[in-house]
C-alpha cells in the first residue's frame, strides 16, 4: 500500500516538473521614441508588434477588433505610462482594443504568396 501511494506520488512529481509554465507578461518601454517599427495583424484577436531591435512580441486583445486586418495604422492608449504592456489598448481606426496579454514573439510566420 504504502508503495503505490508513493509510486503515485513519484508520478505525479515528475508530471509537474515537465509542465511548460505560460510565457512572462512583457513590455516595451519609451514608446515614445518610436520603439515599435512595425505590426502584423494575427486575425481580429490578437497581432504581432516588432520593437527597435528586431524583438517580436505577440499581444492577445480582450476581445475581436474587426478591423485590425484592413488598418493602414494603430494607435495605443497608455494611461499615463510610456509602455506598452497587457493593460494598454490600441485604437483600430476609432475603436478601442484592449490587450489582454504581451509576451515575447517568434516572428510572424510568413504568408504565403497567391497563387496564380
Amino acid at each position: 500500500m504504502k508503495r503505490s501511494i508513493l509510486a503515485l506520488i513519484a508520478a505525479t512529481l515528475a508530471t509537474s516538473a515537465t509542465a511548460v509554465a505560460p510565457p512572462r507578461e512583457a513590455s516595451i518601454p519609451f514608446l515614445n521614441h518610436g520603439t515599435i517599427d512595425d505590426w502584423r495583424p494575427d486575425g481580429d484577436k490578437a497581432l504581432y508588434l516588432r520593437a527597435a531591435g528586431s524583438k517580436w512580441y505577440h499581444a492577445e486583445l480582450m476581445g475581436s477588433c474587426p478591423d485590425l486586418d484592413f488598418s493602414e495604422a494603430i494607435g495605443v492608449e497608455l494611461g499615463g505610462t510610456n509602455t506598452l504592456d497587457k493593460f494598454s489598448t490600441l485604437i483600430v481606426r476609432g475603436r478601442r482594443c484592449a490587450l489582454q496579454s504581451l509576451v515575447e514573439s517568434a516572428p510572424p510566420p510568413k504568408k504565403d504568396k497567391a497563387r496564380k
